[in-house]
């Protein structure tokens, strides 16, 4: 299933948190923080600025990216856990 954000929405899968410190200690789920960092699966068509002209986004699918700890809206979608963001909402786009 294929989701498709409006506007400045994008969709974002987490990348994998650390299972271990850097100490080689094996941390267990509940004490691992969720991460900051996603890769861009899908993305709105651009926000409509006050001239009421759309802007193109500034993320492409497949971007980096970095978010905020509690940034989104999480959804669960075939067994995936995804995020829904506002363009807005990234902080930068790894390169």
């Amino acid at each position: 299933m294929r989701i498709e954000p409006l506007d400045d929405k994008v969709v974002v899968k987490r990348l994998d948190s650390e299972s271990k410190t850097e100490g080689g200690l094996v941390l267990p789920d509940s004490a691992q923080e969720k991460p900051r960092q996603g890769k861009v699966l899908s993305v709105g068509c651009g926000r409509i600025n006050s001239q009421g002209v759309r802007e193109p986004p500034q993320v492409a699918e497949g971007d980096r990216v970095v978010f905020s700890t509690y940034a989104g809206t999480e959804i669960s979608v075939n067994g995936d856990e995804l995020l829904i963001l506002s363009e807005d909402e990234i902080l930068a786009i790894i390169g």
